[in-house]
């Protein structure tokens, strides 16, 4: 039997997994409680709780003041970039308290990232391409964990019924600042504008796609993400994707051999608050590149990932996807998959006549390694993904390795 200990939870993400996975914590005989920081926060949880509706700049004696009188061993909290996650991070190291920190999968669909005191560009995870050839080399091929059904509906119905209750922020915790960049009732009226002409787009699309594919000359593919994301604002020196569009198309112009095109794709879950195909248009016709830019609202990746010369993405997990189909990859930031022998590791402007693929079986024992290490088979937003996620946390929380 592990050790008992006592967890704190903090934020988590917009569904009942929080709630849920307390409840699998006390069936294990450890102690829990959390702090709602906002109305959505206590919606979704049944528990007991505390409500902190003070300002940020006194939660580090609240927290140290819980700690002490819970007798905390442990915190839990979804994102470690939200501002009141990283006042806690820093008030339990001090504390000599264990945070584990869940954000979305790095292999998706079917895993979630659970790591200790960060993920991302704060991840534990050794930069070293040697220390993923040996660690990997014993460990089972994980390939894709358990599938479960999950669907944007679900989650959808979960991020409007958390801020739907948000709107009561004022009367009750009217300290409470978002982390997020944009207010959800403008980002569900982009998506209001944007979701009805997917269908159209998707016909023009596959057509586009089709023709692309089907023809000989090679093309370089740019996923875009999005603007919101802490892995672009946080873990890049880019401000948004606009500025990583003028960069990309810049050196592609100046550099890219003439037959070559210039794919570029827009990320499944964008607000549709920019019109990224005009701003795509003037940059190509600024740069005298005419019809070698082709944009795409929607499309399939794998096709894209498997005759693609090569992929040129910030940080997104796309490029863990295009490794493992063996295309050549560069990251313009510094994700845990930036690795020599990976990903290409010279400048953007010589990566358009770079042909060199990855190492296949490298990627296999990173991959391995990294689920090993940080993945939880599950999902946060459909009752069966949940129940799969804190099941398979519930060891792994209770380790008393790092």
């Amino acid at each position: 039997m592990s050790q008992r200990r006592s967890y704190l939870l903090l934020q988590g993400v917009c569904s009942p997994f929080f709630d849920h996975l307390a409840v699998g914590l006390r069936a294990e005989g450890h102690r829990v409680c959390k702090i709602n920081f906002n109305a959505g926060d206590w919606l979704y949880w049944h528990g007991p709780a505390c409500n902190y509706r003070g300002p940020l700049a006194a939660l580090p004696d609240f927290l140290r003041q819980l700690y002490r009188e819970q007798a905390i061993s442990d915190q839990i909290l979804f994102g470690d970039r939200r501002p009141v996650h990283q006042t806690a991070l820093t008030a339990a190291q001090v504390a000599g308290i264990r945070t584990h920190v869940y954000e979305e999968g790095y292999f998706r669909p079917y895993w979630v990232t659970l790591e200790r005191e960060g993920v991302n560009g704060h991840s534990l995870l050794p930069r070293d391409p040697d220390w993923f050839w040996e660690t990997g080399k014993n460990l089972p091929d994980y390939c894709d964990g358990l599938p479960f059904q999950s669907s944007f509906t679900s989650r959808a119905i979960h991020d409007v019924v958390f801020h739907a209750a948000c709107a009561f922020n004022p009367l009750f915790f009217r300290h409470y600042r978002t982390h997020a960049p944009v207010n959800a009732a403008v980002e569900y009226l982009g998506y209001a504008s944007r979701l009805p002409f997917l269908p159209f787009h998707e016909r023009r699309d596959n057509r586009e796609l089709n023709r692309l594919l089907a023809g000989d000359a090679p093309f370089f593919f740019l996923p875009l993400q999005l603007s919101s994301d802490a892995q672009v604002r946080h873990h890049s020196r880019f401000r948004d994707m606009l500025e990583v569009l003028e960069h990309v198309i810049a050196s592609f112009a100046l550099h890219a051999p003439e037959r070559t095109a210039l794919l570029i794709k827009n990320h499944p879950l964008d607000m549709g608050l920019v019109n990224y195909a005009s701003m795509i248009r003037q940059l190509a016709r600024r740069f005298g590149l005419g019809e070698r830019v082709i944009y795409m609202e929607t499309g399939d990746l794998s096709p894209i990932l498997r005759r693609a010369a090569g992929v040129v993405t910030v940080n997104s997990t796309v490029g863990t996807v295009a490794l493992g189909l063996n295309c050549p990859t560069l990251t313009l930031a510094d994700p845990i998959y930036n690795l020599p022998g990976l990903t290409f590791q010279g400048r953007l402007d010589d990566f358009w006549l770079n042909d060199q693929k990855p190492d296949a079986e490298l990627f296999r024992r990173f991959r391995n390694a990294v689920i090993h290490a940080t993945q939880v088979n599950g999902g946060f937003y459909s009752r069966q993904g949940i129940d799969l996620a804190v099941a398979n946390s519930l060891r792994r929380l209770a380790q008393d390795d790092p």
